[in-house]
């Protein structure tokens, strides 16, 4: 989700990347292994492999019945008293209210709800949001990776005309680069995938893949991605979609990890919704040791 406007490398040898592509196609062809963690979709989650090259570094199952303010931020870093994200033209402003855990899922609620922002701007539509991020402008990340292998469980909402997106940003708040795990578009049925860089000229550019169509909405799907200095590598429910290979549009920076639920891009919402909802069973990441 990029946030153009806003105020705005561990190389894996062949054989790895391979054998990764192989077990988590396996897994998703013949089921968990004995012993992995299982996704929703019964996708295997061990993570990459070799696994004692790999640790995890985050484990969110959304257990309890409130988000873990140590991990997550319900807004982005630049605003106060909810936020949203204006380089989009996006309908919605975030608020905490719309962010809840239960029965092991974070929900993400957007609802037509006319809110008066803290820019002193009304928008026609309230949401959630979650990020490793800060809580203000002057406050520490809570938590930022450079490269690893990051994936999520997710349900979207079948509602037109709503934004929701698995992403990364730079901890430096200024974009790009950005990489985006994933994205729907105008689309419930094809996910769109892309990182974003700057040129040699500093020019703005970027490269995006899709996979599709799928109808999402009817249930979790796995999104996963694997970044390192000389790749990038995106899957869906343990298949390889994308991989990326220019280093210069790698990013090597650290980035925080945003899941939000945003409404009216590139269209708004028809007369007839007037609220959807984003659900995550858990989201995961692995560095090298």
């Amino acid at each position: 989700m990029s946030a153009r406007g806003a105020v705005r490398s561990l190389r894996r040898a062949s054989a790895l990347a391979l054998s990764s592509v192989l077990l988590l196609t396996a897994a998703a062809c013949a089921g968990p292994a004995e012993g992995s963690r299982a996704g929703p979709t019964g996708v295997a989650t061990d993570g990459p492999t070799p696994a004692d090259e790999w640790r995890m570094v985050l484990d969110e199952n959304f257990d309890g019945s409130e988000l873990d303010e140590e991990t997550w931020t319900t807004c982005y870093d630049w605003n106060k008293d909810g936020c949203t994200n204006s380089g989009n033209d996006e309908l919605q402003w975030y608020l905490p209210e719309q962010v809840s855990v239960r029965d092991g899922e974070l929900t993400l609620t957007a609802e037509r709800r006319e809110t008066r922002g803290s820019d002193d701007e009304t928008y026609p539509w309230t949401s959630g949001m979650v990020s490793t991020g800060r809580d203000d402008w002057y406050a520490e990340p809570r938590r930022t990776f450079t490269y690893g292998y990051f994936e999520a469980a997710i349900r979207i909402p079948p509602e037109a005309g709503m934004f929701p997106a698995f992403w990364l940003m730079p901890a430096a708040r200024f974009t790009p680069p950005e990489i985006d795990v994933m994205e729907f578009l105008d689309t419930t049925q094809k996910v769109s995938m892309y990182v974003h860089w700057r040129d040699e000229e500093g020019d703005e550019a970027r490269q995006r893949g899709t996979y599709g169509p799928v109808d999402f909405p009817a249930g979790f799907h796995v999104f996963g991605l694997l970044w390192e200095p000389d790749e990038l590598v995106w899957y869906v429910d343990g298949v390889e979609r994308l991989r990326v290979t220019d280093t210069e549009r790698i990013p090597d920076v650290p980035m925080e990890i945003l899941l939000n639920l945003a409404v009216g891009v590139p269209k708004a919402p028809p007369d007839s919704v007037d609220e959807a909802r984003m659900y995550v069973n858990w989201v995961r990441v692995w560095e090298k040791r």
